[in-house]
């Protein structure tokens, strides 16, 4: 355990130089494989770089990308943040109800933390700002609903966790959905007691004044919900994997831009290129995760990792505290997929020993990850706001605060109530 530790450090401290995440991920796990497998151990390099790309799951990220790339340039994002601030705003908080819903419903075609704060937070802040919001909430509002992307499916960091467990994606994108719900919900209660209580924070918003406007503003949000519906609808129906899902998703986003919005050819050649780089980026994170899974499979981690917690005697309740503070840790220090890398290959088989559902646990996991993306000081989506803000880095973190609180209590809900995650999931019509 004493070199394992000291590989994982070997990982922190490379981090904590400036080395780029995939980097930091393959260096260590390729110096733990010579160690315990000697030169003859890396002749499996090419059976893992092989077996790590060719996934019919993965080929999922590319499309939900490209999706969400083809509503934002296209300027369909902007259109349904404009009509969802119209029905939204005379909620208690305004606009700041706004952000929370507009991420919310981004992300149910986007699967991407950084990519909903950034364009939720672009369109949004010139008018919280504009308006006399206070900054820090704004601020919060809009890194916090940011993480929505990653908990409300589609979600990439999901369809990672498959690929590295083996379970479902499409029962995981189904146990995201009522978290998601109830972690906009609690959001969104929050903004609204905080604006009755400071209404200097928040000055109140005008909504439809007429049929006309709610008819238009209802116009504005009708086909991002289609978008929706037919995307989910098809993997809660059985009908479509989450690849299919996707490429359904896609030629929708191509056809409904269209008509809808600002789409041309210079927006698709944009969105394919933007999704280019970002896809190359996330598939070489996966494939150096893969490597650092076969280093420590070779030494027999795992199982010594098992052996060690099951030799402690924890109750389940205390494992679960153990893994409370280790991904709370972990979140102030390591980038998202790099949790989920370096972790699921030593913790999957522990969490089988204690008999823990791994669907249930996925979505645990993403909560820990959203807590993550705006825990200071590497947290993305607090750099994503505070660029666009153009404020101070304070006022970011500190409007996130009660929205951790928040993303706690939701924590404690699900293993107290892991109904809230399965139940869907358990009720799907079919899983392909």
């Amino acid at each position: 355990m004493l070199d394992l530790l000291i590989v994982f450090g070997v990982f922190l401290g490379v981090l904590a130089v400036g080395l780029s995440v995939p980097f930091a991920i393959v260096l260590p796990g390729l110096v733990y494989l010579v160690l315990h497998g000697g030169l003859p151990a890396l002749k499996g390099l090419g059976l893992v770089s092989w077996g790590s790309m060719n996934s019919f799951t993965l080929t999922a990220i590319p499309l939900f990308i490209l999706m969400a790339e083809i509503i934002q340039r296209s300027g369909l994002s902007h259109k349904t943040y404009v009509g969802l601030a119209k029905l939204v705003a005379p909620i208690p908080g305004g606009l700041l109800q706004t952000n929370i819903a507009s991420c919310a419903m981004f992300a149910a075609i986007n699967g991407s933390s950084v990519a909903t704060a950034a364009t939720i937070g672009s369109v949004a802040y010139p008018q919280l700002k504009k308006r006399g919001y206070n900054a820090r909430i704004s601020a919060g509002s809009l890194a916090a609903g940011g993480t929505l992307g990653i908990l409300i499916p589609p979600s990439l960091a999901m369809i990672v966790y498959g690929s590295f467990t083996d379970t479902s994606v499409a029962k995981l994108f189904m146990a995201g959905v009522i978290p998601g719900l109830l972690l906009t919900a609690l959001f969104m209660i929050y903004v609204a007691v905080h604006a009755i209580f400071k209404p200097q924070d928040a000055p109140k918003e005008r909504g439809p004044r007429n049929l006309a406007e709610l008819f238009t503003s209802l116009k504005e949000i009708t086909p991002f919900v289609l978008l929706i519906g037919a995307t989910m609808g098809t993997l809660y129906l059985g009908l479509a994997t989450p690849t299919e899902s996707a490429a359904i998703g896609c030629m929708l986003a191509i056809i409904i831009s269209a008509f809808t919005a600002d789409m041309s050819k210079e927006v698709l050649i944009d969105s394919f290129k933007a999704t280019t780089r970002s896809v190359g980026n996330l598939l070489f994170i996966i494939y150096t995760a893969y490597v650092f899974a076969y280093a420590i499979s070779v030494a027999g981690v795992g199982e010594q990792v098992t052996t060690w917690v099951v030799d402690l005697k924890l109750s389940r309740l205390e494992f679960f505290l153990a893994l409370f503070v280790l991904y709370t840790v972990l979140g102030c220090l390591v980038e998202s997929f790099g949790m989920i890398v370096i972790t699921v290959p030593l913790l999957y088989p522990v969490l089988l020993s204690y008999g823990i559902d791994p669907v249930w646990f996925g979505i645990i996991l993403v909560v820990f990850i959203e807590l993550g993306q705006i825990s200071p000081p590497i947290g993305i989506n607090l750099f994503v706001i505070q660029s666009i803000s153009k404020g101070k880095f304070s006022d970011v973190v500190m409007g996130t605060v009660p929205f951790h609180i928040i993303m706690f209590v939701l924590l404690i809900l699900l293993v107290v109530f892991p109904e809230i995650a399965l139940w869907l999931p358990n009720h799907m019509l079919g899983t392909k």
